[in-house]
């Protein structure tokens, strides 16, 4: 199979979308009409633009509501499809697409389909062209391929094929198993696009809201497979109808399109067999190895303070940069204010930031593989004499995944670059890992994002969830291994006002924006952090007069959660007790969680969070809780 995408699917003016595309590798493009219509080269510098990018036009879409037709129109339907054979001959490509038609007073009858269609191609063979039918979703008589694969074999013409499109087989529950029965030879072209699945009219659903394959809930990898079953073995293309991706840089949209096919393919030839699949597995994550933060030398100074009060201690100093390893229970904070080299290059321009995160896993070496394979920009840092080189690829907001090897004892893998304090007391206030992370990503770019993750890992997306901000709506979806060692939540936001755009404003791009640390006792570590100073963020005492009521909580055990801020959610699995710091330097923040059998992230807590927090943008001086007062 080879990869190809339709016009339809970028931002941009023609020329740019086809640079896009040959850009991010892919080998055809399906030009549509629209944009052929807008653009001012003629039809003839097009296809040449095509060939000159190494492309080929793998089809000119859609020829519209053609079929069924009374006279007169019968005979108007095909002198414009001769326009359209001029057309497509003229841009280089062979292949006409022919949507079902959605006419109102079109005939249904399958035999009289049948016909125009095998005239069709005839009249196409005659041009050394071919025509391939489609059965659109909310066609009037035609909606389901297997109804299309029946009008091709009834037209019995060789330049009279049938295109297959996921969305519109899948959007209607049409099983895959149906596939089985299709002649590979006579599919002339199969387009994908993957979508959330949600109820609502399907026109709109596939206008609106398709995405790449795996930025949706569609079977697409069982479609894959079942194609590759039965032989199908030539173009898979993206044909994609997505609000966001219209606003979308042209380049980033087409890299995505890539990866996801490159992906897609994998996963279905490893469904079949995993001798097939081109790429090493998605990459299992056996632990978070570290958080490294850069800083300037002041803003590490201030930052240092900040993980002393969270009961973190300097564990280590680097042998020979300005970097610092603090440490408590199974957490390792990496403080890089060397003035050179890539975290301080990520300072310069995101200021006090997260700029790289270390996974430990089973195989480096083909961790890296599959990034290369997806097209994830690699990175390799300058190091000295000695230092342990840990390979990284870049992530969001040109941040670093840095891959640690998994087997190797960690102690003495940090002793190799740190002078490590054997009498450091990491016990500090009881936090004893991280539970999860926060990266907040522009609203355009939070699919590309997801799409990262779930190609690159062996990740499970949970539904998405919407966060109520005062001033918005924040998007959020949370990504996890099965082993709970990387949980991360992708967060977005399209107003302008919500705290997730102004993180990203003031940010200057996506990033870490909160930071999750679990402890078995959320009582004795909040009393442990406002000891030592630690201001909390406040909420609002109307949030616990209702808890008694929603939960039937006990008064007492409210009293002390309002004590120390502490906010409270609970489900059949079990109670979520966490509060939140006051950001650093309004750029990120700590959330401390205790989980009593409870997996999920409290969305309506997040919502008095955000209020809580958009208050305190309004008035610092009333918003912070120094803790230390109150206990």
């Amino acid at each position: 199979m080879y990869n190809s995408i339709a016009t339809v699917s970028l931002s941009g003016s023609l020329p740019e979308k086809l640079a896009a595309i040959a850009a991010a590798g892919f080998e055809g493009v399906e030009l549509f009409e629209a944009d052929v219509l807008a653009d001012t080269h003629k039809p003839r510098e097009i296809g040449r633009m095509i060939a000159d990018h190494g492309l080929r036009c793998v089809t000119l879409q859609p020829f519209r509501d053609f079929e069924g037709l009374p006279e007169p129109r019968r005979a108007a339907v095909f002198d414009r499809a001769e326009r359209k054979f001029d057309l497509a001959q003229e841009l280089g490509t062979d292949l006409l697409m022919v949507c079902s038609s959605t006419v109102a007073d079109a005939s249904g009858d399958h035999a009289r389909i049948a016909a125009d269609l095998h005239e069709l191609g005839a009249r196409a063979r005659r041009r050394d062209l071919r025509v391939a039918y489609e059965a659109l979703a909310w066609g009037r008589h035609v909606n389901d391929h297997r109804d299309a694969w029946a009008i091709v074999r009834a037209a019995d013409h060789p330049n009279a094929g049938l295109v297959l499109d996921s969305f519109h087989s899948l959007a209607r529950g049409i099983p895959t198993e149906s596939l089985l029965d299709i002649d590979p030879r006579r599919i002339f072209l199969v387009q994908m696009a993957d979508a959330p699945t949600i109820q609502m009219d399907v026109l709109q659903w596939s206008r609106h809201l398709r995405c790449m394959p795996g930025q949706g809930g569609l079977a697409l990898v069982e479609y894959v497979a079942a194609l590759m079953h039965i032989g199908y073995d030539d173009v898979l293309s993206l044909e994609i109808f997505n609000d966001n991706f219209r606003a979308n840089a042209t380049r980033m949209t087409a890299l995505d399109g890539v990866r996801s096919l490159t992906a897609l393919r994998d996963e279905a030839a490893r469904a079949g067999n995993a001798a097939a699949a081109t790429l090493p597995p998605r990459i299992g994550v056996e632990r978070l190895d570290f958080i490294e933060f850069a800083a300037s030398r002041d803003d590490a100074v201030k930052l240092g303070a900040l993980f002393e009060k969270l009961g973190f201690a300097p564990g280590g100093r680097h042998r020979s940069k300005q970097v610092s390893l603090w440490r408590q229970g199974r957490i390792n904070f990496v403080l890089n204010s060397e003035p050179d080299g890539f975290a301080a290059a990520h300072g310069t321009v995101h200021g006090a930031s997260v700029c790289a995160i270390g996974l430990a896993v089973n195989d480096v070496a083909a961790a890296h593989a599959r990034a290369e394979g997806l097209r994830i920009p690699s990175f390799e840092q300058a190091h000295g004499p000695g230092e342990r080189t840990l390979p990284a690829v870049r992530g969001v907001g040109g941040s670093l995944i840095e891959f640690v090897e998994a087997g190797i004892d960690p102690e003495a893998a940090w002793m190799q670059d740190f002078e490590i304090d054997p009498a450091a007391d990491t016990r500090g206030a009881g936090l004893k890992a991280i539970d999860h992370f926060t990266q907040t990503v522009a609203h355009v770019e939070l699919l590309s994002w997801r799409l990262f993750y779930t190609s690159l890992f062996a990740v499970q997306a949970e539904p998405q969830v919407d966060l109520v901000d005062p001033v918005g709506l924040v998007q959020s979806e949370v990504l996890h291994t099965a082993n709970g060692a990387m949980t991360l939540a992708l967060n977005s936001s399209a107003s302008s006002k919500t705290l997730s755009s102004r993180f990203v404003d003031y940010y200057f791009g996506a990033g870490v924006q909160h930071v999750a640390l679990a402890t078995d006792s959320i009582f004795a570590t909040a009393e442990a952090l406002a000891a030592r100073g630690i201001e909390f963020l406040a909420m609002p005492d109307n949030y616990y007069d209702d808890l008694v009521a929603r939960f039937g909580l006990d008064a007492s055990l409210v009293a002390r959660m309002r004590r120390h801020q502490i906010i409270y959610d609970r489900d059949a699995t079990g109670s979520y007790f966490h509060f939140f710091t006051r950001a650093f330097e309004r750029r990120f923040f700590f959330e401390i969680v205790e989980r009593r059998g409870y997996a999920g992230f409290d969305p309506q807590g997040a919502g008095i969070r955000l209020a809580a927090q958009t208050r305190l943008k309004l008035l610092p001086s009333d918003a912070a809780v120094p803790m230390r007062a109150q206990a």
